[in-house]
């Protein structure tokens, strides 16, 4: 069984595990009981200490371009192939976020995966953004900046779009945007979602091992 969108069912750590040695090789199997490692650790912690162990864990895999990696211009990975692959760009980075802080028991309704322009690198990039409550300014958890901030120390940031398992909202201006439907209209976001399992492990053009 593979990670979802709208509930969290309990992963099969064993099938994971091989699954990813099969597919990507030995050390894909040590990040993945790495990742199970963080899984268990981290239940009993608040948000903030969920936040924070999941973001710390992530930046350490490398950044790589999608055409270099995969060899496709704008490929999202699943939380899985960016462990198997170790590497990623920041969809995947933001992705892999998600559905572990979805697997940690963070709501959905408190995460929202955000498209930016951030004008520090003058190019398009998504983070995770998590919202306490409705109305709270989201915190960041990016890999161009490892800490995590609220979005008001991040004004290299300009958010464009963002959405989560249900929702997909439009931002016209800093806060949380115009509410434009369900995220299934967004077709990366459902090609996604067909490939959560294990059985649909893509390997990736460049071995970064």
């Amino acid at each position: 069984m593979g990670l979802q969108a709208n509930n969290t069912p309990t992963l099969d750590r064993g099938a994971v595990v091989s699954a990813l040695k099969a597919r990507y090789g030995e050390r894909a199997g040590l990040r993945a009981n790495a990742w199970f490692k963080v899984l268990d650790s981290s239940q009993q912690l608040d948000d903030m200490g969920k936040l924070n162990a999941v973001n710390n864990f992530f930046n350490l895999f490398r950044f790589v371009d999608d055409i270099k990696l995969w060899g496709d211009s704008n490929y999202w990975a699943t939380p899985l192939e960016f462990i198997g692959a170790n590497g990623g760009d920041c969809e995947d980075f933001s992705i892999a976020k998600y559905f572990t802080l979805l697997q940690l028991g963070i709501p959905d309704d408190k995460l929202r995966i955000t498209m930016v322009k951030a004008t520090s690198v003058n190019q398009y990039h998504m983070v995770l953004a998590y919202y306490d409550k409705p109305s709270a300014i989201p915190l960041i958890l990016d890999n161009l900046d490892p800490a995590l901030k609220p979005a008001t120390k991040r004004g290299d940031l300009v958010p464009v779009y963002s959405f989560n398992g249900k929702q997909l909202w439009l931002n016209k201006e800093r806060g949380r945007g115009e509410l434009a439907g369900s995220s299934s209209r967004l077709e990366k976001w459902n090609d996604l979602k067909y490939r959560l399992g294990v059985d649909r492990l893509r390997k990736p053009k460049l071995v970064l091992e």
